[in-house]
């Protein structure tokens, strides 16, 4: 820990306010929320999609993706997965910073762990979105089998069978996947990020 008292951060002539004026918009961070296989990936590339028609610079930071580079020394017990939200906080303040709008699509189980994001991104830079959607319905859509794994006792520690889920306390908006398609999904939070961004 005495490294740290030799790092002293600077700072730069150009910030956020300067690169909001230049792009057009604020910088932010809309974090989709919700069990695997709930549609949070689907949601988060077809609103960036939009977004990107509408000239906003924006970046997907999705879970499989950190896995496979940044993330990839991270197991999935409990202290890694925390280790694994928290690296990805990291990145997406630095993206905010840098006048992005970031769209990651991350499980976040629990409400702590939410809040620590919050807190590290800043709460005005920050837009939760809890893709709810019921266990039997992702079950269902299971397009990586990985529930039926761990139904099978192939993958410890999974959310929703063997690793419990908290659902969001307040979120900026819920998006119920099982009973809207992904284009009304979408709408949706369109609609709802015309006062945000």
């Amino acid at each position: 820990m005495k490294e740290k008292l030799h790092i002293i951060p600077h700072n730069h002539q150009v910030d956020a306010q300067d690169r909001a004026r230049l792009n057009g918009h604020q910088g932010k961070t809309i974090w989709f929320v919700g069990l695997s296989g709930s549609g949070k990936s689907t949601l988060a590339s077809e609103l960036e999609r939009k977004l990107h028609e509408q000239g906003k610079r924006t970046y997907i930071l999705d879970g499989d993706n950190i896995r496979a580079g940044l993330n990839a020394d991270l197991d999935f017990s409990d202290e890694a997965r925390k280790e694994n939200i928290r690296r990805i906080s990291e990145v997406a303040k630095l993206m905010v910073d840098a006048g992005l709008i970031v769209l990651t699509a991350f499980i976040t189980p629990f409400e702590e762990e939410r809040r620590r994001v919050k807190e590290l991104i800043g709460e005005s830079n920050y837009i939760e979105v809890f893709v709810n959607c019921p266990l039997e319905e992702c079950e269902k859509r299971d397009v990586k089998g990985l529930y039926a794994k761990a139904r099978r006792g192939e993958i410890s520690n999974f959310t929703g069978i063997s690793s419990p889920f908290e659902e969001p306390e307040s979120p900026h908006i819920k998006i119920p996947t099982h009973q809207m398609s992904v284009e009304e999904g979408v709408n949706k939070l369109m609609v709802y990020l015309e006062q945000e961004l």
